[in-house]
């Protein structure tokens, strides 16, 4: 098989279960903290390290962010969370975020599963995970962005030779046509910010009983965030299931 269609193979197989990548960061996450409080300690942490995990949370919310300004603009049937039924694509997004990356839901991605990587305490383990991240989500962008040209052709060419994949290299921001759209975004995103918080709590938690042998968080932050962001999550699931308040007109 050509690399090209060897690429596109991997990047379809790895669309359908790109869900399951942030439980195999979680479970080596958990096992590099465990590691790091354990066998490393606080005496050996250095000043970038204990800048790192301050930082964590302004990085997830950033990436978070994103995901939201970005699916707050996008059109219907594009910028999903669709596994399986593979690539859809009704239109085109070129507007907004995606005239300045065309990948911006996967940098809010990065940058929220970064924010728990941060959280082991490990800059080796943070380096190791942006490696994989790259190379994994390299395939998934491939296989898109096959299917989007095959669609859409010259559109999605002439968009691409002038938009970078991930990181912005201009700000030419064209502004959306359309209205922000709140209620696709607490229907979409309404698990996002309560993820984020309660690995948060899960990793200090961890933390904490490996180094002490008790659950006894100082940072109230992350328990009064957990469970804010985790009632917000039970009213939004409740609106969506039993109302028509968050569908759209």
């Amino acid at each position: 098989m050509a690399l090209q269609e060897n690429l596109k193979q991997q990047g379809d197989f790895l669309f359908k279960f790109r869900s399951h990548l942030p439980l195999l960061l979680l479970i080596t996450g958990i096992c590099v903290k465990v590691y790091q409080v354990y066998f490393v300690g606080d005496n050996n942490r250095t000043t970038l390290v204990e800048i790192m995990e301050s930082a964590a949370i302004f990085v997830g919310l950033s990436g978070f962010l994103i995901r939201v300004f970005t699916v707050g603009y996008s059109q219907p049937n594009t910028s999903g969370r669709n596994t399986k039924d593979g690539q859809i694509a009704d239109s085109l997004n070129t507007t907004g975020v995606y005239s300045l990356i065309r990948n911006p839901l996967y940098l809010g991605n990065y940058l929220m599963w970064l924010a728990i990587a941060m959280l082991t305490g490990s800059i080796s383990f943070v380096l190791i995970f942006s490696l994989v991240f790259w190379i994994y989500y390299e395939r998934i962008v491939y296989a898109e962005e096959s299917f989007l040209r095959n669609k859409f052709g010259h559109i999605f060419l002439d968009w691409a030779a002038n938009t970078p994949i991930f990181i912005p290299t201009h700000f030419n921001y064209t502004k959306p046509n359309a209205s922000f759209g709140w209620k696709k975004v607490l229907r979409k995103e309404k698990n996002g910010l309560f993820a984020l918080f309660l690995l948060f709590y899960l990793f200090k938690a961890v933390g904490e009983y490996v180094e002490k042998g008790s659950i006894l968080i100082q940072e109230t932050w992350v328990i009064v965030g957990a469970i804010t962001t985790g009632l917000i999550y039970c009213i939004l699931k409740y609106m969506k299931k039993y109302t028509n308040i968050l569908k759209e007109n």
